[in-house]
């Protein structure tokens, strides 16, 4: 965490979110050194000068025992767990946890007994270098919690402010199963979320753990499929159908909700901003890795579907591509 602006980011990007806090929550401040420490017990956010004061004093240095202030943290959320409350842990690392319970299976243990407490939690990765993706990323997802990443302090204003909601759970172990008709698919692929999927069995198994939503959160699963050509016209009968298995926050049985789709034929330039602008994503990775599956896609179709899609962007993030996109040769 001492290399680059790593500390300073993160800095920056907590007083946001102290500033969005109400009076009557409360902030506890655990740092995970070689040697982890609280830096801030349990302080209602009515004393923002006393959290801002206790934010600006953290400092980077020694070994990351990221399992020890996973624990101290834990603690300090039991000791103050409000069975009405939004309860949640905020981990900020660049996940190179290398003191302590470094084997990355025994911390995901670890994680595990901990979320059963029903306690929240959400991992915010910095840095890059010896940057840990797929730690930060697991360690979430076994801890009933989200992931995110930031890389300026605009990122840190989206993830704290203006998705502030996200915080709060609206439903765990969220479960997405499509069927498609193979009378009108002849095949099809999953776009990324290689490393979510899920036995077919386990669908219906309410002891597999799985992801979580906020609210106001939107998930977006990307397939392509290829037509399969028996004279079937789409209006008739559904092209897939997708049931969508998840649990409320405080209930360990899950509920099935269930929606069939049919194809109206539509083009690619008829679909909305948010699916041209979500292929636009798909297609960029897709491109940059050079991949297999890319097809006809060049960076100047990209660039038209982004354009496309800037209607609506109040935030920015839709610029924040373009801009992206133009420095790309």
């Amino acid at each position: 965490m001492s290399t680059g602006n790593k500390l300073p980011l993160l800095k920056s990007s907590f007083k946001e979110l102290v500033n969005h806090l109400r009076d009557e929550d409360r902030l506890a401040i655990v740092t995970y050194a070689s040697n982890p420490g609280v830096a801030l017990e349990s302080t209602p956010c009515s004393e923002k000068t006393k959290i801002k004061n206790a934010i600006d004093l953290l400092d980077a240095g020694g070994s990351t025992n990221g399992s020890g202030g996973i624990e101290a943290a834990y603690e300090i959320a039991e000791q103050h767990f409000s069975p009405s409350g939004n309860n949640r842990i905020i981990i900020a690392s660049d996940g190179d946890f290398n003191v302590g319970v470094t084997e990355h299976e025994s911390l995901l243990d670890l994680i595990e007994e901990k979320r059963e407490k029903g306690i929240f939690l959400t991992t915010i990765g910095v840095g890059r270098g010896n940057y840990n993706d797929a730690n930060m990323e697991q360690i979430a997802n076994h801890g009933n919690g989200t992931y995110e990443y930031i890389d300026d302090l605009n990122q840190g204003i989206k993830v704290f402010v203006d998705e502030f909601s996200k915080f709060y759970t609206v439903a765990k172990d969220v479960k997405v199963q499509v069927v498609f008709n193979p009378r009108l698919v002849h095949a099809y692929r999953l776009i990324g979320y290689e490393n979510r999927l899920l036995e077919n069995e386990d669908f219906e198994d309410d002891t597999k753990d799985a992801g979580e939503i906020g609210a106001g959160q939107a998930i977006t699963a990307l397939y392509e499929f290829i037509p399969e050509d028996q004279g079937v016209n789409p209006l008739y009968e559904p092209t897939f159908s997708i049931e969508f298995r998840y649990k409320l926050p405080n209930e360990d049985q899950s509920q099935l909700m269930e929606l069939s789709v049919k194809d109206y034929l539509n083009s690619f330039e008829q679909s909305s901003e948010n699916m041209q602008f979500a292929s636009s994503m798909a297609a960029l990775g897709m491109y940059l890795f050079d991949s297999k599956h890319k097809g006809e896609i060049t960076l100047q179709k990209i660039k038209d579907w982004v354009k496309n899609a800037d209607d609506y962007d109040p935030n920015g993030y839709k610029q924040d591509l373009r801009d992206l996109l133009d420095k790309i040769n």
